[in-house]
């Protein structure tokens, strides 16, 4: 599987909508802004709806400092789809996860953490990242046709704040 990362298909919409969290006096994270920028699966024929973030610091260059998995669909869904999931494997998929391929810091953990606490329980962002995963092109296989479209503003930031 090849990924490829949104902005290389839609350059401005990615600099619009990239996520970041802007992180200030939590104790298991240094200050600073985490940009989430979203790299997707462009193998022909291929249904995952997933995505994987790499995670890097405003201050910190281009080091990846967590690499996280996410799916959106139903547990039952990546059973279906995936012929080598079990009821475990299909959970972790329709979640978010490190993912174990990809670079990891020693922050990983908590970024992964602050990821399922501010970004994946914003249904609208989630909404979003069903439409950016559309707008790669791709063939994909599924009898649906149903392309979701996000209620989030154009540049939407979220400030988190000490716990």
């Amino acid at each position: 599987m090849t990924l490829i990362p949104y902005y290389s298909v839609a350059r401005e919409k990615a600099l619009r909508e990239t996520r970041s969290i802007t992180v200030t006096g939590d104790p298991s994270l240094p200050d600073d802004d985490y940009g989430f920028l979203e790299w997707y699966c462009d193998e022909a024929g291929c249904d995952c709806r997933r995505v994987i973030f790499r995670v890097l610091r405003k201050s910190a260059g281009e080091k990846v400092w967590a690499t996280i998995t996410f799916g959106w669909e139903s547990p039952a869904y990546y059973k279906a789809w995936s012929r080598y999931a079990d009821d475990e494997i299909a959970r972790d998929m329709a979640s978010a996860s490190l993912e174990p391929t990809g670079p990891q810091s020693e922050y990983s953990y908590a970024i992964l953490q602050l990821f399922k606490s501010v970004l994946q329980t914003n249904e609208a962002y989630v909404a979003r990242l069903k439409e950016h995963y559309y707008d790669m092109g791709v063939s994909r296989t599924s009898k649906s046709s149903h392309r979701p479209s996000a209620q989030l503003r154009p540049g939407d930031r979220v400030k988190r704040r000490k716990r």
